[in-house]
């Protein structure tokens, strides 16, 4: 057989592939060309999975005055997001940066429509690495050789291989211990010593260093970003003109409940911290000094360009192909946070 009759057979098989993918293409630019609805219709619904923001609404007395029903889900963290949007069950969720990039690589077709930050994002780090009793680790070059907790497709599996980057160190120098993120999985992997150094969240600081700090465990700070904090949802969703109107309300009190929970700290330490959570009220002073000040930028210019440089690590990193960060967010969406903030 020539080689031009394997062309052709060859382009007569990826030709229905090839117009699919041209279509949809072209639906998801008619879609993000298209001006969301000025008013949300009667009736429309939108289910969300993001506690925090429900809770702050809930406490400032916004959640009433929304124009339209919300359905809410107890969903939150990349995986059961990214799940639940699988199987149709949510339209909005609440992540770090990571989650929408896997969701992508995965196939499934997900928008950003806001983005949120730390105005001090150094000194006021989500994250710290937790050092395990014994672990010889003074500093993020000392990772060399050592074990670390690894979480794929989730923010804190991302910046491991920030900090590994920022260390000239490469996965082959260390040893990454897959497993996930939830509850006090990594708290109890550095205490019993299956791994050497782990991120650790603001909520599980104190009380890792109160139960084992005796025994040696130590916090580390890794000196990087690690403050994204998204709403995302499916394609679909923005594609659906009364969904669309409804997400930009919610977009905007997800903006003012940031606002709102960082100008009443006691409120929000007593309504969802103590109340909801059942921490303590030092606890949840702590989280609140922690977070500082929110940071809801009205241009996207660096965003994109962050989510960009995240995508190319984690591309390099894992063999996954390199997407366009632009691509990933519903630019209709850019400004209507920060507006929310300078309205009346």
């Amino acid at each position: 057989m020539t080689s031009l009759a394997f062309i052709m057979i060859g382009a007569r098989r990826w030709r229905p592939a090839l117009l699919l993918a041209a279509a949809a293409l072209c639906a998801t630019t008619q879609a993000a060309q298209h001006a969301i609805p000025d008013t949300v219709p009667p009736g429309t619904v939108l289910r969300i999975g993001d506690p925090k923001t429900q809770r702050a609404l809930e406490l400032s007395g916004e959640l009433s005055r929304l124009p339209f029903k919300i359905e809410w889900a107890n969903i939150s963290g990349g995986p059961r997001t990214t799940e639940a949007f699988r199987s149709r069950a949510l339209d909005l969720g609440a992540v770090a940066d990571i989650p929408p990039i896997h969701a992508t690589w995965t196939g499934l077709p997900v928008k950003i429509v806001a983005a949120g930050f730390r105005r001090d994002p150094l000194n006021h780090p989500i994250y710290k690495l937790g050092i395990a009793p014994g672990a010889r680790i003074a500093s993020i070059a000392d990772l060399r050789g050592k074990k670390i907790a690894y979480s794929p497709g989730q923010a804190q599996g991302a910046l491991v291989l920030r900090v590994l980057e920022k260390a000239g160190l490469t996965q082959r120098d260390v040893t990454l211990v897959e497993m996930p993120s939830t509850g006090d999985v990594y708290v109890s992997a550095l205490a019993s010593g299956l791994v050497d150094a782990a991120p650790i969240a603001e909520a599980n600081q104190p009380r890792y260093l109160l139960n084992y700090g005796k025994d040696g465990a130590r916090l580390l700070p890794h000196g990087l970003r690690d403050d994204p904090w998204y709403l995302y949802g499916l394609q679909s969703v923005f594609d659906d003109p009364a969904k669309a109107a409804a997400a930009r309300e919610y977009v905007r009190a997800w903006a003012r409940a940031a606002r709102w929970i960082y100008e009443h700290p006691d409120e929000w330490i007593r309504g969802y911290y103590v109340e909801q959570q059942g921490l303590s009220p030092a606890d949840g002073r702590h989280l609140v000094q922690s977070a500082g000040e929110p940071d809801i930028p009205a241009s996207w210019v660096e965003v994109i360009a962050r989510q960009q440089a995240t995508i190319d690590l984690l591309a390099r990193e894992t063999g996954k192909p390199r997407l366009n960060a632009e691509d990933l967010f519903d630019r209709r969406y850019e400004a209507v946070a920060a507006g929310a903030l300078e309205a009346p």
